[in-house]
């Protein structure tokens, strides 16, 4: 599930920042100075954009596991230290480049960036960037990113997924997972088998559109899947967990079936018996979301395009776990978001301004 952290402009539990930034002024930024050590907060001096850059007043930014590794060195891309983690946001235009063409000063946006969005403002390239409809707010487009970036790949550009088609999705509770249970449910017109790891992790992807559930903990889940839908099996699988629920969730796949890998929140890493492949035709593939932004940019921004689309429309409703008030309950929500073995730690953090450091130092700390 998701929560926020946010930079301006709400009630106490959001993170309020000055008003305004003229440039060439400091602001606050988390810094990583040094691996699985705490993060601080420091001022940082504005620099100049380039003919090609954006400035943005970042309003809120995402904290996803891929900041918990990457600022313990455990991620795929190691940036240079110091680094300031965030890699999505939304915000209000502050700045364009004299090449600018896309957004103008004022424009509400979503971007990603590579590590740079903790911050009370930020600088990326324009095409990165991405206006978001009146009718859709920044808290919602907030969560569009990674999350909805990702299922809509999964779903659509590697599975293929069709309407009628049954798809079951692993870590279903998180936030990746809830993503695609809403663009399969209520944009695929697909019937979904949510399997998440609790009682009340189940409640909340049935909720949120699956139209059943299975916990993994309770049992085998190749077996819950077949009393569901009979031998024939599931057309597409999407796994975040990776090991003995990867396995299963293959083995629940039917003729022609398609499993898509998006991660190992489960900390381990299954060897693939080639034979299943084989006796029944299956496709195995995987999707690393971030990597399209180098490799096939259109895709990329298409993915992005669609979820801003769908938002507007309607057809999905972006969640929001829990508001914590940040002195009271900020810590025991991290703890429980960096639990090994569960997919908790995909979500969004709120905070007030004067706690932010102690929010960083928590991240970066967790275990």
């Amino acid at each position: 599930m998701a929560s926020r952290l946010c930079a301006r402009h709400l009630p106490p539990v959001w993170l309020c920042r000055r008003a305004a930034q003229a440039q060439g002024r400091h602001y606050r930024a988390a810094l990583c100075a040094e691996l699985k050590h705490p993060l601080i907060t420091e001022e940082v001096a504005s620099r100049p954009v380039g003919p090609q850059e954006v400035r943005v007043d970042v309003h809120f930014c995402g904290i996803n596991f891929a900041d918990i590794l990457v600022c313990r060195g455990q991620y795929q891309e190691r940036p240079p230290l110091p680094f300031t983690p965030g890699i999505e946001f939304s915000g209000a235009v502050l700045e364009t480049g004299t090449d600018v063409s896309t957004v103008k000063k004022g424009d509400r946006v979503i971007g990603v960036s590579n590590f740079n969005a903790m911050a009370e403002e930020c600088i990326t390239d324009q095409k990165t960037l991405w206006r978001v409809p009146e009718n859709v707010s920044l808290q919602d487009a907030a969560v569009l990113p990674v999350s909805y970036g990702t299922a809509i790949l999964a779903l659509e550009h590697r599975a293929g997924t069709q309407p009628g088609e049954t798809v079951l999705v692993t870590a279903a509770a998180g936030a990746t997972g809830l993503a695609v249970i809403d663009v399969a449910t209520n944009v695929l017109r697909a019937k979904v088998i949510a399997a998440a790891g609790s009682d009340e992790k189940c409640k909340l992807a049935m909720q949120r559109g699956a139209q059943s559930s299975v916990n993994y903990s309770q049992g085998s889940l190749k077996d819950a899947v077949k009393k569901l839908v009979g031998s024939g099996g599931v057309n597409v699988a999407i796994d975040m967990v990776g090991g003995d629920v990867f396995l299963e969730s293959l083995r629940s796949l039917a003729w022609e079936g398609r499993i898509v890998v998006l991660g190992f929140a489960g900390g381990n890493i299954a060897s693939l018996p080639s034979n299943l492949l084989l006796l029944k035709n299956i496709s195995a593939m995987g999707l690393y979301w971030g990597r399209y932004q180098h490799q096939d940019f259109a895709l990329f921004s298409k993915s992005m395009s669609s979820a801003l689309q769908y938002c507007q429309q309607g057809l999905i409703h972006p969640h929001t776990g829990a508001v914590f008030e940040l002195e009271k309950s900020l810590m025991k929500m991290l703890e429980n978001t960096c639990v090994s073995g569960t997919h908790k730690r995909d979500r969004y953090l709120r905070a007030s301004a004067r706690a932010f450091s102690s929010l960083l130092s928590c991240l970066a700390t967790c275990r």
